[in-house]
């Protein structure tokens, strides 16, 4: 069973008295990570089938459900990395816009939101530092992985105008989107100071009838332009985001990736504006 098929037989009203923060998370606990069923005390354990028997139960909850994500991306990163083993790092350097460090170190050098980061065939590091989300290492090495494509023409269109892209857009919204208009809700000011910090220029003569654009570089071939327009409370218009991306973006990411990449974005901005 998944959690969507299970969330129908609690209550889904978030009231936290499973211990979990919404009925989503106690499903997920249930279904991917062993959780006892029986500590939400709305669900009839009767209606349950052979499956959430035993007693073994309970022991790892979203803790398993981890463990079961990290070595998925764990497995996805070893994947990719030996799908650029073969390739030729001093050639592929330009189609993809980073630098070659030269036969000695052979690694790429590259700024992921104005963080710098060398990848070899074998380690990534931002900063000078390892990687420890293997969710960046799969995302970085996926974009050397795509090879490049056409150069970016800045003409931009919205997520939802790339092919199979429904099942992200809520995705994009609600962990990039709304996040970062829910914290800079009246704080214009601070969303420009801190948009230089991840490779972010704001455009003084954008024809956007908004508050703030921003032309960031999350990766070399890959601007996104983020566009903010802040609360407007005599109107009761909360404040708003839009990303939107290069027409050929997909030459350089796929559709999860380039929502990852937005997450990170939106992470970033958040923590330097705390």
């Amino acid at each position: 069973m998944q959690p969507l098929e299970f969330i129908k037989y609690t209550p889904r009203t978030n009231c936290g008295e499973c211990g979990f923060a919404a009925c989503l998370a106690f499903a997920a606990a249930v279904t991917k990570g062993g959780e006892d069923p029986g500590k939400c005390p709305y669900v009839d354990l009767s209606e349950l089938g052979d499956e959430f028997a035993g007693r073994d139960r309970g022991k790892d909850g979203l803790e398993g459900v981890g463990k079961l994500l990290d070595e998925k991306d764990l497995a996805l990163v070893a994947y990719l990395k030996e799908k650029t083993s073969n390739i030729d790092f001093s050639t592929a350097a330009e189609s993809i816009g980073c630098a070659w460090s030269g036969a000695e170190k052979d690694s790429l050098l590259l700024q992921f939101l104005g963080r710098d980061v060398e990848l070899s065939h074998d380690t990534v590091l931002i900063d000078g530092k390892a990687v420890e989300d293997p969710r960046d290492r799969i995302l970085l090495y996926n974009y050397i992985h795509f090879g490049g494509g056409r150069e970016p023409e800045q003409k931009w269109i919205g997520m939802e105008s790339l092919p199979n892209s429904i099942s992200k857009i809520r995705t994009l919204r609600v962990y990039c989107e709304e996040r970062i208009a829910a914290h800079f809700t009246g704080k214009t000011d601070l969303l420009k100071k801190y948009a230089p910090k991840l490779a972010g220029v704001l455009q003084e003569n954008s024809e956007q009838s908004c508050s703030a654009a921003f032309l960031v570089s999350a990766l070399p071939r890959l601007p996104l332009f983020v566009l903010f327009w802040d609360e407007e409370e005599e109107d009761g218009f909360p404040a708003k985001v839009k990303v939107l991306f290069d027409q050929n973006v997909l030459d350089f990411l796929d559709i999860e990736s380039l929502v990852f990449v937005c997450e990170r974005m939106a992470e970033r901005w958040v923590e330097l504006g705390q």
